[in-house]
């Protein structure tokens, strides 16, 4: 049976368009309005939904992202909750959601538990960072039995070896990180990143998403010459944090959630 997120990246090959998979954090400014949100972006041409599970200590993250978290979490945000939201989206759409949580909450949840449960809500990937694949025996296992996609990451100082043990070991697509440190910060040289991605799918046929640095619809278009999809996260997360800084009620917040994806889908199919 094809998932969810093979049939999203077959279309858009067949098409010829770029994925897009805008990122928001779970429970930010609460799981209401991340159901509202997910189905905003959707509407708007996200063609997959990579959700934050908040977490106290997102190493990978950047000060936009862990203030996200944060807000998330001063509200009681947990994984059972998201779960419990992603459940309760499906009977409205069909979006590809990868979940991206550091592996802490995973652990204490159990791997097979997690995974069983999170393919019965709906739930389509996952995605861990400080998981790495030597160390992830457990929770591949558990989530080949259930059938959720395991996307590992792959980054610019990633060696060979690496590179053929990802792309022996991920399903679903393959994550590349376009730079170095946090989310966040800058992506400047796309030249680097085609030609690294150019790499990757020299040893795969599975799909590429790069993610980290793109914060516009140019940035996104860039980065997408060389690749099957693009992440975008810190940008879409600081639309948020400016609307809710700023006081603003829901509709207006996932209003410019929706506004801000959709000129990232016009930049790439531009």
């Amino acid at each position: 049976m094809t998932s969810r997120i093979d049939q999203v990246f077959n279309t858009a090959r067949r098409d010829g368009r770029k994925v897009l998979i805008p990122y928001i954090m779970a429970g930010d400014p609460d799981l209401a309005a991340t159901a509202e949100l997910v189905r905003a972006l959707e509407a708007a041409g996200a063609d997959a939904i990579e959700l934050g599970i908040p977490f106290s200590d997102p190493i990978a993250d950047g000060p936009v992202i862990l203030r996200a978290a944060m807000r998330a979490l001063t509200h009681g945000t947990s994984l059972t909750q998201v779960l419990d939201t992603v459940r309760a989206l499906r009977a409205h759409t069909q979006v590809p959601i990868v979940f991206m949580s550091y592996y802490n909450p995973i652990y204490v949840y159990g791997d097979a538990r997690f995974a069983r449960d999170a393919v019965a809500a709906g739930v389509d990937g996952v995605i861990v960072p400080d998981l790495p694949p030597e160390e992830a025996h457990g929770l591949v296992q558990a989530a080949r039995e259930h059938g959720l996609a395991t996307i590992f990451l792959l980054a610019p100082t990633s060696n060979p070896a690496r590179i053929n043990k990802v792309c022996r070991q991920a399903t679903g697509f393959i994550y590349y990180v376009s730079l170095t440190g946090i989310t966040g910060a800058r992506l400047t040289d796309f030249g680097d990143v085609a030609q690294r991605v150019k790499a990757i799918r020299a040893r795969t046929t599975k799909p590429v998403a790069v993610g980290f640095g793109i914060s516009n619809a140019e940035q996104a278009k860039a980065a997408a010459q060389a690749a099957d999809g693009v992440i975008v996260g810190s940008a879409l997360v600081r639309v948020i944090e400016e609307r809710i800084d700023a006081g603003a009620s829901r509709a207006q917040l996932v209003g410019a959630a929706r506004d801000f994806t959709a000129a990232l889908r016009k930049g790439l199919d531009g």
